[in-house]
């Protein structure tokens, strides 16, 4: 292997040895003045010890030259032909890719396409003689489904891992995995935070071990990989002085329609002050403004045209800007130009560097991707940026000289920040992820050593929504049209949806409509259909960008149009052509039927259902309020006057017609009788469904089958109470149940889950009556409980359990059996209690078993009827004493006891002495052993 041609590192002779016989890059002029030109050595000398092929970490700030030193390097490193090495680079945007190729170019001299080359999203400059390409972690993926071996390929640089992008994950574990099988192929990852012993420690897991499996453990420097991890290449920083200074608004940052115009106003207020200062100092001093999204770079930049000092150049930098003005951002100044002030997203942080950036500017906000499981919801959500994320923006004020960073937050703001971003794995929508994935042969991430896991649930629900499009078989592996969705550069939902609506709207109308939705435009008042008319007239920046987007999807709509077969919204305009204004609904609702909404009747803001059963308002003002039918591309979740107490806003959506709307989301179509046992009758509705919209609901006759499985789902969840226990039935289950409690088999179980797990088997009568129309106050449960009597022992209930007791005065008295679920055992013999006769006392009620029974057997009779009566009764065969309520002539409670010969002996001489003057008119004898039982007064005897 060659080493580099690099001065600081080898010697001179073997630099222009290497150089000329290879025609290589030449390192010693292009890494002039940058950092990172002290590390090739050290670089270099890690991956030839790797031995043909090796890995290794990068780990350097923004700014010191790592992305245009370390490909050229990695290219002068020849194959064991003694040829040049092709390289290729990620880029997390397509903007940086452009511009890192641009600058290489020009630093070795030679043109754009020919040695350095990139291809991004609808256009490459690269070709056979290409050495270093650099593309977006997309168009990687796609080459490695199409190419799992990179056989053309001899290195790959995955750069900005730091960043945690879905798709650069998804690179380092399969490019991890490919290791295993080629040891030739060089791997190297970049990062700018201080993260790198995790990188290290996976793509070292196969280093030097072709085709064998080593895992990623936890702690970095710990996986079972034969050789450890990754070596980690430093570069110290470049930054010269920094002065950071606090200056938080006055107003809030956020409230819940998002970032507030006060705060924006802030921003643009201090950016056109902080700017002209430094100017005044040094008039080559350009500033970088970060806020959070396209919207805040334009409201900013406008502001800032109208308050910054006459002839500053006010210039936006984010994804949604024309390609040509993005490289005009990141150029630099032209020689003699004017001042610069350029607004830009996170997309300036790390992955680029603006030329004569002295100033910035930080808003400390970002856009990051959250999902919504609860409401099938996902999108961008404007939160703190991390700490690491606000140290890379304010080191880009002092990559060429002393800075100054302005952060429009206080310290504590900055304290409470995440120290790392939120990995995007962790809280994006998984849909395309899963698609890869199952192409890749590793359904659900399986196998594959990832960065972080995937979250099973959001896994799951991805794999779900790839199987209902056919995508992915039971086993999660792709299917034949799983493949040919993930050749399509857009969500597997958008793209089965290009593929389906070509046949009812054409394949340019839906081609326009994916390029659409897939963009990064905002939809005026949520209006797609205006969206699109603007992007057709070409007034809108990125208009240029869409079309070309359009032509490519419907060249890949022509070439895979048999992909998919037919489908109702294809049958439907057979009959009924789609409207040139529905067209856009339709692919959206193709796409997206679970977001077909329906507006909700009433008065105030509008309100939609969404088919997956959340409610969303629509923006303030929207041309689309009053639609009764519409196709929803994104709903997020908000609060204020747009939700219209929903939680969620729609923010991107088109109109449809009720036919369409069911034709397109056919799948989700049903058409029942749905039965409901209420206010004691059996009720049924014939309700045509769209998911969870409501199309009909008319009277219907219950089934049989319906009805019995109403009445079945009422008891089993309001209990039997629904249908109600009679008396007569009541004291029969009481009966049964402490049968059951003392003896057991065969005796049935007559709890409430018992009963309720065997209904067909003693109440089958019934519930086909009731089933039939028959209302509950018309059953009686008592007869249905005889069904559970078991036989012969049913003989001996009336002796077991007897309904009632004859006391010594002759009455025959009824017996409170516990309730049902009163398990406990029986109370001990020889309890005694005393109870004042005092009404409100708050004792138990004369008759009802409760308080006092222990979960035995109550029989409350009058004190003077017991007269005599030494043996205590006892049921179920002598196990279970009856407890008496020994009441007072006005039926009060005056004892309780289960011991009578103890009550007699004892407690009874106080309660004489008590009551005797309270009812003189009724025997009170002093012996009671002796004393006639009697239920009469004194004069009836």
């Amino acid at each position: 292997m060659t080493l580099p041609t690099n001065s600081a590192a080898v010697p001179a002779e073997t630099s222009a040895a290497s150089t000329s016989a290879a025609g290589t890059f030449d390192l010693a002029a292009i890494g002039t003045g940058l950092a990172f030109a002290e590390s090739l050595g050290e670089l270099s000398s890690v991956l030839h010890a790797g031995g043909a092929a090796g890995t290794a970490v990068v780990q350097a700030p923004p700014g010191t030259g790592k992305t245009t030193l370390v490909p050229p390097l990695l290219a002068n490193l020849a194959t064991p032909e003694g040829k040049p090495r092709r390289v290729v680079v990620t880029q997390p945007r397509r903007v940086a890719a452009r511009a890192a190729a641009r600058r290489l170019a020009a630093l070795d001299g030679s043109r754009i396409g020919d040695r350095v080359g990139y291809t991004v999203r609808g256009e490459r400059q690269a070709g056979p003689a290409t050495l270093v390409e650099f593309v977006t972690p997309g168009i990687l993926l796609r080459r490695l489904l199409d190419d799992p071996g990179l056989e053309s390929i001899d290195a790959v640089i995955l750069d900005e891992v730091h960043e945690r992008g879905l798709e650069t994950d998804l690179l380092l574990g399969m490019l991890t995995e490919v290791r295993q099988l080629r040891g030739d192929l060089t791997l190297v990852a970049m990062s700018a935070t201080l993260d790198a012993p995790r990188f290290a420690a996976l793509i070292g897991g196969a280093a030097g071990n072709a085709g064998t499996r080593h895992p990623l453990t936890e702690d970095a420097g710990t996986a079972d990989d034969g050789g450890g991890p990754a070596p980690v290449v430093d570069c110290p920083s470049a930054l010269y002085p920094l002065e950071v200074e606090w200056l938080p608004a006055a107003v809030a940052r956020l409230d819940d329609r998002g970032v507030t115009r006060g705060f924006l106003d802030h921003i643009a207020d201090t950016a056109a002050q902080a700017h002209s200062a430094a100017v005044a100092q040094d008039a080559g001093t350009d500033a970088l403004v970060f806020v959070p999204g396209a919207w805040e770079v334009s409201y900013v930049a406008a502001r800032l045209r109208g308050r910054a000092a006459p002839g500053t150049e006010v210039l936006e930098l984010h994804g949604q800007v024309s390609p040509a003005e993005q490289d005009q951002a990141v150029s630099g100044r032209r020689p003699g130009g004017p001042a610069r002030i350029i607004v830009s997203t996170d997309l300036a942080e790390s992955s680029l560097t603006v030329p004569g950036v002295r100033l910035v500017i930080d808003s400390g906000l970002t856009r990051e991707p959250r999902r919504d499981a609860n409401r099938g919801m996902s999108g961008l959500v404007t939160v703190s940026c991390s700490r690491a994320s606000a140290e890379q923006r304010a080191g880009r004020a002092a990559r060429q000289g002393p800075g100054r960073v302005v952060r429009c937050y206080d310290q504590r703001t900055y304290g409470a920040a995440p120290a790392h971003v939120t990995p995007e794995i962790a809280v994006a929508d998984l849909t395309g992820a899963a698609l890869v994935l199952a192409c890749w042969g590793s359904p659900g991430g399986a196998g594959l050593a990832l960065p972080d896991a995937p979250p099973a649930a959001a896994m799951g629900e991805a794999g779900e929504v790839l199987r209902e499009l056919g995508a992915v078989a039971r086993d999660g592996q792709a299917t034949q049209l799983g493949r040919t969705l993930a050749r399509v550069p857009a969500d597997p939902r958008l793209a089965r949806a290009l593929l389906g609506g070509s046949a009812a709207v054409g394949q340019r109308a839906a081609a326009e409509a994916v390029a659409l939705v897939a963009g990064d435009q905002r939809a005026p008042g949520a209006d797609l259909t205006r969206l699109l008319t603007v992007l057709r007239a070409g007034k809108d920046p990125a208009a240029r960008r869409w079309a070309e987007d359009a032509r490519r999807l419907e060249a890949i709509a022509r070439k895979e149009a048999t992909a998919v077969g037919p489908s109702a919204i294809a049958s439907l305009v057979r009959t009924a052509p789609v409207t040139a204004a529905e067209a856009v609904g339709v692919v959206v609702a193709l796409a997206f039927p679970d977001r077909v909404a329906r507006l909700v009747p009433g008065d105030g803001p509008a309100r939609y259902l969404l088919s997956s059963g959340t409610r969303a308002g629509l923006p303030a003002g929207s041309p689309l309020a009053g639609q009764e039918w519409l196709a929803v591309a994104e709903v997020s979740r908000a609060a204020g006057r747009d939700a219209a107490g929903t939680g969620a806003v729609i923010r991107s959506a088109a109109p449809l017609s009720a036919d369409t709307a069911e034709a397109a989301a056919g799948q989700l179509l049903t058409d029942t009788v749905e039965a409901q046992f209420s206010q004691g009758r059996v009720k049924a509705r014939r309700e045509r469904r769209l998911g969870a919209i409501s199309l009909s609901s008319t009277p219907e006759r219950p089934s049989a089958e319906d009805g019995r499985a109403a009445v079945a789902r009422a008891l089993a969840k309001e209990g039997l109470g629904t249908i109600g226990w009679s008396t007569a039935a009541d004291a029969l289950r009481r009966r049964l149940a402490i049968l059951r409690r003392e003896l057991g088999e065969p005796w049935p179980d007559v709890s409430e889950p018992a009963l309720l797990a065997r209904l067909d088997s003693w109440l089958g009568p019934e519930l086909a009556a009731m089933a039939g129309g028959a209302a509950t106050s018309s059953i009686d449960l008592t007869d249905p409980l005889r069904r559970l009597l078991p036989w012969p022992e049913a003989v001996r209930l009336a002796e077991l359990a007897p309904e009632s007791l004859k006391v010594p005065s002759g009455s025959m008295v009824r017996i409170d059996y516990p309730d049902v679920s009163d398990n406990a055992a029986s109370g001990s013999a020889g309890s005694v209690g005393a109870v004042p006769d005092m009404a409100g006392s708050g004792h138990a009620v004369p008759g009802q078993a409760g308080a006092y029974d222990g979960g035995r057997p109550v029989v409350a009779v009058k004190l003077q009827e017991c007269f005599g009566w030494a043996a205590t009764p006892r049921l179920v065969d002598g196990r279970v004493p009856v407890l008496f309520h020994l009441l007072s002539p006005a039926r009060r409670p005056l004892a309780v006891t289960d011991d009578l010969a103890s009550f007699w002996s004892g407690p009874y001489a106080q309660v004489r002495s008590e009551m005797r003057g309270r009812y003189p008119r009724h025997p009170w004898p002093e012996d009671p052993w002796t004393a006639q039982p009697t239920a009469r007064t004194k004069a009836r005897m």
